[in-house]
């Protein structure tokens, strides 16, 4: 089990904290969203836990087959969409493998 404590600051800012770890996370609205855009808005997380998770189970996969995977790299690109309300329209996921795993 994870516990996660969080804190609304105002100005649509939260501060997020990982019980285990005690790393902070903040986020904010962003500036097309009535925020301020000066930390990673909740959507972004969204597209960055994807990416992030993607990585993960292939370094689980590349350890259990004796593959090295430092190196490997990710873009992602997260779009929103405003009708019939604002919601996460599409996230493209490229990751680049490192040379000789591609």
């Amino acid at each position: 089990m994870v516990k996660i404590s969080g804190d609304y600051e105002g100005n649509l800012r939260c501060r997020m904290v990982h019980e285990q770890s005690k790393s902070v996370l903040l986020t904010d609205a962003p500036k097309d969203n009535m925020g301020k855009g000066e930390a990673f808005s909740p959507t972004d997380l969204v597209a960055t836990a994807l990416a992030s998770c993607m990585m993960t189970v292939m370094g689980i996969a590349a350890r259990k087959h004796n593959l090295e995977l430092n190196g490997m790299k990710v873009d992602v690109t997260k779009e929103m969409v405003t009708s019939p309300i604002r919601r996460i329209g599409t996230i493209t996921v490229n990751i680049q493998m490192p040379k000789g795993l591609s």
